[in-house]
């Protein structure tokens, strides 16, 4: 039977028993499962008959009224009834709280909405919603998996351009007796510079085949729409360029062409106090 306090809690599937402080003055809710639904087994659909057991999670959840709130399912552990079902026994779930979860739906969602949404770092986020920045970066993702498109709107002049994220990680390769790389530090970022689509995609490593990768996988008339693509002066990203985008003109960034022009002139003139930025030190002790 639902109740008023069902209601107030709002979490769809679930009951309301009863509400009770505990020794630091936080309301503990105790849950009882109120679908039925919930007592078919998720395999092969079946509605089961018999209890295996009955177990308590404590998921958490958002504040209620503007105060932390304990959850306290008490629920059933079922065998199901089908004796092919490889599922053998079940627990109960609801949507809101889904099997193994520690945490509810809404919760997830509103961390990862707080990212997209609200303009939050992931860290603040996770420290806003109480939960661990991992948490909130799945649920931002899957966030934003909901509301973006399939695949990019045609795009006039893309930008590509890299990203150092931490450190990278080797493992040993037997069969070719050598260390490969399992997570690298670069990343790189592919945007519409053009249009309104901002950051387009972001793929692991920086090389041509991580480039070329993501641009053949876009439609060869995705591709044709490209007019130019600009660039820092990066040869990696040239040759990947010229081989996937050819009729492409290639554009650099105007700060890199003068940060080299200035080392040069750096170099040539001898400067004994080059300023912040300049690499014109290493340029003589490398000619040296």
């Amino acid at each position: 039977m639902v109740n008023d306090t069902t209601l107030l809690l709002g979490l769809d599937g679930l009951v309301a028993e009863r509400v009770e402080l505990d020794v630091t003055g936080v309301p503990v809710v105790n849950l009882s499962t109120g679908c039925e639904q919930a007592r078919c087994c998720p395999q092969c659909g079946q509605r089961a008959l018999k209890v295996k057991q009955w177990t308590t999670t404590r998921p958490r959840d958002l504040p209620v009224g503007g105060r932390m709130v304990q959850l306290r399912w008490r629920k059933r552990r079922w065998y199901c009834p089908t004796p092919a079902c490889p599922r053998k026994s079940f627990t109960e779930q609801v949507a809101q709280v889904p099997a193994r979860a520690r945490l509810t739906s809404r919760l997830r969602q509103a961390a990862g909405a707080a990212v997209a949404d609200a303009g939050r770092t992931i860290v603040q986020a996770a420290r806003d919603h109480g939960v661990s920045w991992p948490v909130v970066a799945a649920a931002f993702t899957a966030h934003a998996s909901a509301v973006l498109p399939a695949e990019p709107e045609p795009v006039a002049v893309l930008g590509i351009d890299e990203v150092r994220r931490g450190k990278p990680h080797w493992t040993w390769d037997e069969q070719a007796a050598s260390w490969t790389v399992t997570a690298d530090r670069w990343h790189v970022g592919f945007c519409d510079l053009s249009g309104g689509q901002g950051l387009l995609a972001q793929v692991e490593g920086r090389t041509t085949a991580a480039v070329t990768a993501w641009l053949t996988a876009r439609s060869q008339a995705w591709r044709e729409q490209v007019q130019a693509v600009a660039i820092d002066m990066c040869t990696v990203f040239k040759s990947a360029i010229r081989q996937v985008l050819p009729h492409a003109v290639l554009v650099v960034d105007h700060f890199h062409v003068v940060q080299v022009r200035r080392e040069v002139l750096c170099f040539r003139e001898g400067c004994k106090d080059p300023p912040p930025g300049c690499r014109s030190s290493s340029v003589k002790l490398a000619a040296a």
